[in-house]
């Protein structure tokens, strides 16, 4: 019986859904426990801004990337779909380190290629084709003030490849540098 009282009777701290030990999640990324505590604290003002349930939806996710909870951006659907792991259309805070784990100076380039690559294959073939890209390419310009045609456009994605050809896994660098060059 004093098992029993003991074992209920100690105070437990009571963890949002989706939290994941600090500890676990350093083992798995290239972030410290400390970096993993400091994005806890960004992780539990974005999954509160909103809707107060310890969870990042998309609204409070466009809120926290344009300031406008209701904004309609192909690349922003995409990076919360790729955010996303579990899809069930929530982050949780583990999804959300490892998600974010991607943009850490010691993940490995090809890792990095790799989630660019996601990014930009919009159906799931395992190639991006050129609609594909001109989508993406259309996606990032409507975020800046450039204002340029759809011709513009077109010579972008024209000058990224070639017409008809599919981009494969392997030449996801191609993505990466059409995506840091538009950025």
């Amino acid at each position: 019986m004093l098992a029993f009282v003991k074992r209920f009777s100690l105070k437990r701290t009571k963890h949002p859904r989706g939290y994941e030990d600090p500890q676990v999640l350093a083992s798995e990324t290239p972030f410290t426990v400390n970096e993993i505590e400091a994005l806890h604290n960004l992780f539990k003002k974005l999954s509160t801004s909103i809707i107060n349930d310890g969870l990042i939806h998309k609204e409070e996710f466009l809120l926290a990337l344009f300031r406008n909870s209701s904004m309609q951006n192909l690349f922003a659907d995409r990076v919360f779909y790729m955010f996303d792991r579990k899809r069930n259309g929530v982050i949780e805070f583990g999804e959300f380190v490892r998600s974010l784990s991607i943009f850490h100076p010691h993940t490995p380039e090809h890792e990095k290629s790799s989630f660019m690559f996601k990014l930009y294959d919009l159906d799931g073939t395992g190639f991006i084709q050129r609609h594909e890209l001109k989508k993406m390419v259309g996606a990032l310009l409507s975020e800046t003030d450039l204002g340029l045609s759809e011709e513009s456009i077109e010579a972008i994605v024209e000058q990224s490849a070639d017409r008809g050809m599919r981009v494969q896994p392997l030449q996801g660098s191609l993505v990466s540098a059409v995506h840091h060059a538009l950025l």
